[in-house]
């Protein structure tokens, strides 16, 4: 069960942080949409994705990610809420990524390509990588733990859809600035982008055994599935496939080798 130990000054000084980071990444887009700053997001999207795009449905994700982040985020200012093992550890790297996806907005808005890429693959190293090193307190959190539903999957969720979008965002301004090597054809570097992702995926599913990570990596590989098909099939297949072996490695990973902690 979570800890109930009551979090000191410095830790609710944290807390509040990630509250407020939470607000700005929520906030950035809302903003940068209403008052019509600089680029949208599927503007600057546009800006090179031949190489390997994902369909615009799959990027609605966001509004359940963020749904989760704002509960993540509460639930830190909440008088009853212990200072458990997994809200002190992912506290500061949560801010980091929180702040990183709210400032990859408004480098987007600003066209600014090298940046947004050096931003999303900080926002989830910095937050793939205490997850990962947690992975054992994570695989021992009963079913219902309020550690699970409310620090785990929040942020699991968030770096499953970010192992999507790092990739596909250095794919496409590498092809904006024609920059792909000429070792693979562009084709080959949008095939590979997707097995590495796929592989990553597995991989720190292994070591969370929680759905939350490699449901959104599915659903982003279904979605450059669907966007690729009519022009390129061989592309799309390969996402479509990929897509399906996350998502049965993450059953099996979560259900087989961990049963009874997710399901019934």
């Amino acid at each position: 069960m979570s800890s109930i130990i009551r979090p000191t000054p410095a830790q609710r000084t944290r807390r509040m942080i990630v509250l407020l980071a939470a607000l700005f990444a929520i906030a950035a887009p809302i903003i940068q949409n209403l008052a019509g700053l600089g680029l949208t997001q599927a503007e600057f999207a546009a800006d090179g994705n031949t190489t390997l795009r994902v369909a615009g449905y799959a990027f609605s994700i966001w509004g359940l990610l963020y749904l989760g982040l704002l509960a993540y985020a509460v639930r830190q200012v909440l008088p009853q809420t212990g200072e458990s093992t997994l809200i002190n550890r992912l506290g500061w790297p949560s801010v980091v990524t929180l702040f990183g996806i709210g400032f990859w907005i408004i480098v987007a808005a600003m066209n600014l390509k090298a940046a947004s890429v050096i931003i999303i693959f900080a926002s989830l190293i910095a937050l793939l990588v205490p997850l990962l090193v947690f992975g054992g307190t994570i695989q021992a959190l009963g079913r219902f733990d309020r550690d699970r539903m409310l620090t785990v999957w929040p942020l699991a969720g968030l770096a499953g859809w970010l192992t999507v979008a790092a990739p596909l965002n250095l794919i496409t301004t590498a092809t904006a600035f024609d920059a792909l090597p000429t070792a693979l054809t562009p084709t080959g570097w949008a095939v590979a982008a997707v097995v590495v992702t796929a592989l990553i995926a597995i991989g720190v599913t292994a070591r969370l055994r929680t759905l939350a990570y490699p449901l959104p990596v599915a659903w982003g590989l279904l979605g450059a599935f669907v966007a690729e098909q009519p022009d390129n099939p061989a592309l799309a297949f390969t996402a479509l496939a990929a897509a399906i072996l996350v998502l049965l490695a993450g059953v099996l990973l979560t259900f087989r080798l961990r049963p009874g902690v997710e399901r019934g």
